[in-house]
C-alpha cells in the first residue's frame, strides 16, 4: 500500500469482499486476501479519520468547532 489512495484501496476492498462472497476461493486464498481487507479497511479508516480532522479544522470559527451535521439531500448553501 505504499502509495496507494483511499479510492484504490476502497475498490480492492470491495473486490476483496465480492470474492470472499462468491464463496469458490480455497481456504487459504480466502485467509490471504481476508488479510489483505483488513488491512485495506485499517487503512480507509485512517484515512477517513485525517479527512474528518481536516474538515473540523475548516469548520473551525472563533477558536469554536462548530458541528454542522452533513445530509446527503443538502445542496451548497441549503443548510444555512
Amino acid at each position: 500500500m505504499a502509495k496507494q489512495n483511499f479510492e484504490e484501496a476502497l475498490a480492492r476492498l470491495e473486490e476483496i469482499t465480492r470474492q470472499l462472497e462468491n464463496g469458490e476461493l480455497s481456504l487459504e486464498a480466502s485467509l490471504r486476501i481476508f488479510d489483505e481487507g483488513i488491512r485495506l479497511a485499517d487503512f480507509c479508516t485512517k484515512k477517513l479519520d485525517e479527512a474528518q480532522k481536516k474538515v473540523d479544522l475548516l469548520l473551525k470559527k472563533n477558536g469554536e468547532l462548530i458541528a454542522t451535521p452533513f445530509t446527503q439531500h443538502e445542496t451548497p448553501g441549503e443548510a444555512e
